[in-house]
């Protein structure tokens, strides 16, 4: 883990990377329709003339030299506010990508297809939670190179606005914070609480010294920067924004400041002198008016334009919206000279345990797919959304669109029969020392880590049991409404008997002849990642279990985190052959063979019941098969030529083959 910055603050971009010039200037042969009085008015939408084009084909980022005037927002009378870029007017057509959702190998693909499809600027969230896993341990290696990923956007002729959070819900867990946050009951997460803002400052001082050195005015692609995410559907402090606005400023963040809220709540979510922008679905007048009446005198921005939607475990099916909808809001955007971002243009995926989970009534998991029905899917293809958008960037400017980057190819392997298996209870011995406690530890608050906890994966209790009786226990996570697979499974020895959630917290033990160990099987299915109830995300036993309202005491806590150098250890484990049927968790190795030249593929787990797959060492994500998602992506840059190490934990039963499709089913 690389916990010092690339680049020294004071080191000239420019040597580090070509000066790229702003993508975006819209020519004199442009019409100001006037969204002022059409607002007020509710006169007919006025219509693009066919013979107006924008042009920005003369300034090429190599050509802008002088970095002097950023980002701005003009009001001049008798015209719309608009944006101003290097003294030129500005809209932005934002798309948004999430680097730790896409493997690095892919990125320069989806940015090249961002660029190719008429976009000028890519957005991105931070992941807190990712680049801190421990307090002061940071990474930015890898797929969590934020660096670089900002400098291929301005390789390939893209500018970026940057959301860093420090929390901003994205579908991740916890929207983003890092679960030892959690450690502190009193802490409050969201506002000015000390706890809270020292954990901030401390990730703050080590993200900003990357990010300054990344800035327009430093040479670098980064135009704006937005203050935290939807807090006005959070409010719990009217001080919290404020201090998140001087914390960046203070650190060096010298570009346009910006909040980003719904039609609803951008009032609360806003700050004084910051642009507030808006989130919506399609294009909402009533939404516009209102940002409008807020700041007069600002250009209208849509940081959030949803062109699809995220899917949870246990819906009906995959949600999708009409690509003939999204260009015809696209459309009246443009119309209006109004800014946006596309989310997501590219959604990628929840890879490994990441995901985030809603619970407004129930608590449900986001699946492994960030698809999105986005303008790329999920393994980056084109789809008809990508091309109706396309047509319509390339008939409002005056020059030819990059060529479309090649599409990338898919394949379908020999189906994989995993043919060793490894019980839970036989791994025990390749974990980390287990912990040792009078009384259960919930995952955030086991010692492991250096005091961090346990952030991802399972848990599991063992304590000694002499009685049978009424089991009581404090869990955290629900099983999904109408379906039979729960987050927690109690064991007497090897053998499973029932499921527990936090709404089913009772199990009649069985007698026992003799003692016997009572086995708690507990997974992390995604902390909520919006709303108030992210306080209340601890996972595990978060109580006491009681026999007959007697508590139960001494346990034996192992952490089943499936880190890459657990999967190391496992290879010199005794692997059994798998026998025709098998109850109960277990891993189950294979081999995938992917020829000489490994390309993209969809693996399908028929007759598998739960868990995760773990390719090369790799986490796919989770599997179930209560859908709606059926087919987890494989990227083929994990693959080797030839062979390839397949794991999967399955929680409840094994299965037969798994399958590789050259399309997804989601």
């Amino acid at each position: 883990m690389d916990s010092s910055p690339r680049f020294s603050p004071c080191l000239s971009w420019k040597r580090i990377v070509c000066i790229f010039s702003l993508p975006f200037i819209l020519s004199g042969l442009a019409p100001s329709i006037k969204y002022k009085e059409y607002l007020v008015s509710g006169e007919a939408r006025p219509q693009l003339p066919q013979s107006s084009r924008f042009n920005w084909s003369h300034l090429t980022p190599l050509e802008l030299k002088n970095r002097s005037m950023g980002l701005q927002t003009e009001s001049i009378a008798g015209s719309n506010p608009y944006f101003t870029l290097g003294g030129h007017k500005f809209l932005i057509f934002g798309g948004s990508i999430h680097y730790f959702r896409v493997p690095r190998a892919y990125w320069r693909d989806r940015l090249l297809k961002l660029k190719a499809c008429g976009f000028n600027t890519v957005t991105t969230y931070v992941p807190w939670n990712l680049h801190e896993p421990q307090r002061g341990t940071f990474d930015f290696s890898g797929n969590l190179d934020l660096e670089a990923f900002v400098l291929m956007a301005a390789e390939i002729g893209l500018w970026v606005i940057l959301r860093p959070g420090p929390y901003i819900c994205g579908e991740i867990d916890l929207g983003g914070l890092p679960s030892w946050l959690l450690q502190d009951p009193k802490l409050r997460l969201r506002t000015t609480d000390n706890g809270f803002v020292e954990a901030v400052d401390q990730y703050f001082d080590h993200l900003m010294a990357r990010v300054v050195p990344l800035q327009y005015h430093q040479g670098g692609p980064i135009i704006a920067v937005q203050v935290e995410n939807e807090y006005g559907s959070f409010n719990k402090d009217k001080d919290y924004m404020l201090y998140l606005q001087k914390a960046l400023l203070k650190r060096g963040i010298v570009e346009l400041l910006l909040t980003s809220d719904s039609e609803n709540e951008v009032l609360r979510g806003s700050i004084k002198g910051v642009l507030a922008t808006i989130n919506m679905n399609t294009f909402q007048e009533n939404a516009i008016k209102s940002l409008y009446k807020i700041q007069r005198n600002k250009p209208i921005m849509i940081m959030e334009y949803w062109v699809g939607w995220f899917d949870t475990w246990g819906s009906s099916e995959h949600r999708v919206t009409n690509a003939d909808d999204v260009e015809k809001t696209v459309s009246e955007f443009i119309k209006f000279e109004i800014s946006f971002n596309v989310y997501m243009f590219h959604g990628g995926t929840n890879f490994g345990f990441i995901n985030g989970a809603i619970n407004f009534e129930n608590h449900r998991g986001v699946v492994t797919s960030y698809d999105y029905d986005a303008v790329l899917t999920e393994a980056g293809d084109y789809t008809n959304k990508y091309f109706k958008l396309r047509k319509l960037f390339g008939s409002i400017l005056a020059f030819p669109l990059p060529p479309l980057p090649e599409i990338t190819l898919k394949a379908v392997y020999p189906a994989v029969r995993p043919s060793l298996y490894l019980p839970l209870w036989d791994v025990l011995k390749y974990l980390n020392e287990p912990v040792i406690s009078n009384k259960p530890v919930n995952m955030e608050n086991l010692p492991i880590n250096n005091g961090n906890g346990q952030s991802y994966g399972f848990i599991l209790y063992e304590t000694p049991i002499c009685s049978g009786g009424e089991l009581h226990a404090d869990v955290q996570d629900t099983a999904q409404v109408g379906v039979s697979s729960f987050s927690m499974e109690v064991f007497l020895n090897e053998t499973s008997i029932g499921m527990l959630s936090d709404g089913n917290q009772n199990l009649n033990i069985p007698e026992v002849r003799e003692c016997q160990l009572l086995r708690v099987l507990v997974e992390n299915q995604g902390r909520v990642n919006f709303s108030w109830k992210i306080q209340d995300q601890r996972k595990g036993l978060t109580g006491s279990i009681t026999i007959n309202n007697i508590p139960v005491e001494g346990y034996t806590i192992y952490s089943l985190e499936m880190k890459m150098n657990f999967f190391e250890r496992l290879r010199s484990a005794t692997w059994r052959p798998v026998p025709n049927s098998y109850l109960g968790p277990a891993f189950y190795l294979g081999t995938l063979k992917a020829g000489s030249s490994p390309k993209d593929t969809f693996l399908r787990l028929l007759n598998w019941n739960c868990g995760f797959v773990f390719i090369n060492g790799h986490n796919l994500g989770r599997y179930w098969y209560i859908g709606p998602q059926e087919t987890l992506y494989l990227p083929g840059a994990w693959l080797h030529p030839e062979d390839n190490e397949i794991i999967l934990f399955e929680k409840s039963k094994s299965g037969s083959y798994i399958q590789t499709m050259d399309g997804p089913m989601l």
